[in-house]
């Protein structure tokens, strides 16, 4: 029995399949987790959400901004952008299904070793602390209400944590720590406008995984989300956004018994999406 982490697959259906083959996939004996962006960009979003789906209890999704997108695009939360790649699954007869599928999957997962988030943790918040509070954004969009979630889902502000934030606030901090996050400062106040390298940081920030006093510190973290950073391999940290809809590759993690170590493995990416648009 092997388990796997993979990173951001972004509508790109046919390396994953190569991907699966790669590793020798077995959903009768192996677990995959993906960390989030199943879909966008990319030329198949429809193919790998009917593939995930049908791996059934042996794939475990997490969810990603361009998830996340998806969910508002379709409940008309937001406007379809001119580069999305989400219409075979909009257009499809099941599209509630699979939307229904989508939104009920997790936001952070703390299983085998690893602390698995699509884009990263703030500094303020443990273990305990993020899966409690990546519990409550998951209710949100399990529960009755979602749609409306949805529409105070999005925005820049607050920018950062505070214990006594409440509501739509509250839920879109989370929402941004989750799936968006990649600069803060040493204060946990979040940066969105830079995607660039951890090199090339805002004045006054850093990579979220480098503030001082994180207090995830030594936890094992995998996550995606940062196509620019390059195959980050740290023993507490493994960056597996290899850039594949950018013509890079699609990397599983497969995770070994040695706490923090993992084994990479990769398949080659045409490139599905051009630089600048989208």
């Amino acid at each position: 029995m092997s388990i796997y982490m993979i990173g951001d697959v972004q509508g790109c259906d046919e390396p994953l399949g190569r991907l699966l083959e790669h590793i020798d996939f077995s959903p009768s004996r192996d677990t995959l987790y993906l960390l989030g962006d199943l879909v966008n960009r990319g030329p198949s979003s429809l193919s790998v959400i009917r593939r995930l789906i049908a791996l059934d209890g042996a794939a475990h999704s997490l969810l990603g901004n361009h998830d996340l997108h998806l969910l508002a695009a379709a409940n008309g939360v937001r406007k379809r952008h001119r580069h999305d790649t989400v219409h075979d699954i909009l257009e499809a007869p099941d599209c509630e299904a699979m939307l229904d599928w989508l939104r009920t999957r997790r936001m952070v997962v703390h299983e085998h070793g690893w602390l698995m988030v699509h884009a990263g943790v703030l500094p303020q918040w443990d273990v305990a602390d993020t899966l409690a509070l990546a519990a409550e954004l998951h209710a949100a969009l399990h529960g009755a209400d979602w749609k409306d979630f949805l529409h105070h889902m999005y925005g820049n502000e607050p920018a950062r944590w505070s214990d006594a934030l409440h509501g739509a606030d509250r839920l879109r901090v989370l929402v941004n720590a989750f799936t968006r996050l990649r600069f803060c400062n040493v204060q946990g106040e979040m940066e969105f406008e830079s995607k660039d390298s951890a090199g090339d940081a805002p004045a006054g920030f850093m990579p979220w995984f480098d503030v001082p006093g994180r207090r995830t510190a030594g936890v094992p973290i995998a996550f995606g989300h940062w196509s620019t950073l390059g195959a980050l391999q740290r023993n507490d940290l493994q960056s597996l956004d290899t850039g594949c809809v950018w013509g890079g590759c699609l990397t599983a993690a497969r995770i070994t018994g040695v706490p923090g170590q993992v084994e990479r493995l990769s398949v080659p990416c045409a490139q599905a999406r051009e630089p600048g648009k989208g």
